[in-house]
């Protein structure tokens, strides 16, 4: 999974930045919050039309927020209310970004790009919502094809590049294919302990 290969490459970085972030006292829960409060730039620039100077913040806004749990990591600091609330703000900080297109493709009369943010912002929800449902019945479930890392590349690459029609498409499609393989995941593990 590329969200795994990510984390090896880039750790001993965050890991040095973390440190120097939790010595001037800053805490995971406040990295969390103000990754969100970087993507309300998104949302403008996106809202606008302005989707180049979009794509470039959503991968500023992304870095920073992959800070948080490296802090908490570091420092010490991991809680169960901290990883609660970097997942929660993860979902708001996709749906803002789909917000900002779907406010520019409304303007613009897309009709074909609001329904894929639509069917995109639902595949999206699911893909966290399958990891949560299965976590809470005691089972590790990250299968898929799209985390959210692989759909942040795939949104900073569509809009640096313009395809945003195209990086549509592939969230619409992609995303639901992602929930369904979890689904499918869930699936043959309980099978499996049914049937030993």
């Amino acid at each position: 999974m590329l969200s795994d290969w990510a984390r090896k490459v880039t750790h001993e970085l965050r890991a040095s930045i973390a440190r120097a972030l939790g010595g001037w006292g800053v805490t995971p829960n406040v990295l969390t919050v103000l990754g969100y409060l970087l993507h309300l730039p998104v949302l403008w620039a996106l809202a606008g039309g302005r989707l180049r100077l979009g794509g470039l913040l959503v991968a500023l806004a992304s870095l920073f927020d992959s800070l948080d749990g490296a802090v908490a990591r570091e420092m010490g600091q991991s809680s169960t209310f901290g990883a609660f609330l970097d997942s929660t703000i993860d979902r708001y900080s996709e749906a803002t970004i789909l917000l900002g297109l779907l406010l520019w493709f409304a303007r613009i009369g897309g009709r074909v790009e609001t329904v894929l943010i639509y069917i995109a912002l639902f595949g999206s929800l699911m893909v966290s919502y399958t990891r949560a449902r299965a976590e809470a019945v005691g089972m590790q479930c990250k299968e898929g094809l799209l985390t959210r890392l692989e759909r942040v590349i795939l949104i900073v690459i569509g809009l640096l590049a313009g395809q945003v029609r195209l990086l549509l498409w592939v969230l619409a499609i992609l995303t639901n294919v992602t929930a369904l393989q979890r689904v499918y995941h869930v699936w043959r593990a309980t099978q499996a302990n049914r049937n030993p």
